[in-house]
């Protein structure tokens, strides 16, 4: 569970922000075209794993109207609370992912829609190459960022003070290729929140699936490093 006392900074701004995040984003056809290439290709009942969840839609409540088994994880216990509420058919969990009991092979599909952006790029690579391998053979795996080469920059989100990390389009893309997954489609978009202090800004949304055979990962089969 999230440490109350010292919560991470995501936590901090998403309690703030509350279902007003979910407003801002709710018009992004992007995201919504990124749940149609999971929905088209999970099988039935398939288990996902949502990762920064927020308020469960639309990701865990599109998911769970298709009939698959959605675990949300978010480290902000107002949206957990929120996400509960608003999608009852999925499960929700406080949690910070980083050190959340992850088994191999476990998920169909792991969804992480911007919410790598307050990790470092160590973190965030690490991150995508351990949701790898909770992939199942064949599982998918789509991430959702802001593509800036950018690392420590200090702005606002949504009036919140906020400390962001990302990588450039092309870095994105060669993360998830370094965890051992085939990229099978990214879609590049600007959008703008609707929110009074939004600006234009770029999403990139990419589709990866991980192979069917056991040595997907770099390393050997077991996906350790011998670097």
């Amino acid at each position: 569970m999230v440490d109350e006392v010292r919560r991470p900074p995501a936590a901090v701004v998403f309690d703030a922000l509350g279902s007003r995040y979910e407003k801002a984003f709710a018009s992004s056809e992007a995201h919504r075209g990124s749940l149609r290439w999971l929905t088209e290709r999970l099988p039935p009942g398939a288990r996902v794993l949502d990762v920064g969840s927020g308020t469960g839609r639309p990701t865990a409540a599109t998911l769970a109207k298709e009939g698959h088994r959605v675990l949300g994880v978010d480290v902000s216990p107002v949206m957990v609370e929120t996400a509960s509420r608003q999608v009852p058919g999925a499960e929700f969990a406080c949690a910070d992912i980083h050190t959340m009991p992850l088994e191999d092979g476990s998920f169909d599909a792991v969804c992480v829609y911007f919410s790598l952006l307050q990790m470092s790029r160590t973190e965030q690579a690490g991150l995508v190459e351990r949701l790898a391998r909770a992939l199942r053979p064949g599982g998918l795996l789509a991430p959702a960022t802001v593509p800036l080469d950018v690392e420590d920059f200090d702005g606002v989100f949504m009036g919140q003070p906020v400390r962001v990390t990302s990588f450039a389009a092309q870095d994105v893309v060669a993360v998830v290729r370094a965890a051992g997954l085939t990229v099978e489609s990214q879609e590049s978009v600007m959008f703008t929140p609707a929110h009074p202090d939004a600006r234009p800004e770029p999403h990139l949304f990419v589709h990866a699936r991980r192979a069917e055979g056991t040595d997907a990962f770099p390393g050997g089969p077991d996906g350790t490093r011998r670097d």
